[in-house]
């Protein structure tokens, strides 16, 4: 599976399931299996970079399993191919995304004098608020 020009992931490495779909489908969604489950073991493949390797596990969240392979279900279309299209596209945007720089750090930055003082300001006026409760008399009738 070509992913950029320079990676290429080995088929071998990558694990075709085929389930029952829960979606569109009318009554081929109980007999046949159109959906896909992609399984790729992300941990263990030589495929990648390191540092895209670490950070493509990062970004898999709850497709991610304990052992580190990358689940991916498709099952948006009616036939087993479109879902096994689907998958691996999935899977190639992932990796792309996992290969890209990640963002610079964000530089820490002081509140502007005008929104100190609005702070303040309002800070103020709820105290006021607050004060007048507590000075009013009670009207015990």
């Amino acid at each position: 599976m070509q992913i950029n020009d320079r990676i290429f992931i080995d088929e071998t490495e990558l694990e075709e399931r085929f389930i029952r779909a829960s979606g569109p489908g009318g009554q081929n969604v109980n007999k046949l299996e159109t959906a896909v489950q992609l399984r790729y073991d992300a941990g263990r493949s030589v495929a990648l970079p390191e540092f895209a390797r670490n950070r493509l596990l990062q970004l898999a969240g709850h497709r991610l399993s304990k052992d580190g392979i990358i689940t991916i279900t498709a099952q948006r279309h009616r036939t087993q191919d479109r879902n096994r299209q689907d998958a691996r596209a999935r899977l190639t945007e992932l990796i792309l995304k996992a290969l890209e720089p990640p963002p610079p750090p964000r530089k820490a930055t002081k509140p502007t004098w005008g929104s100190q003082l609005r702070r303040l300001e309002g800070k103020k006026i709820r105290a006021e608020v607050k004060t007048n409760r507590v000075n009013r008399p009670h009207n015990d009738d």
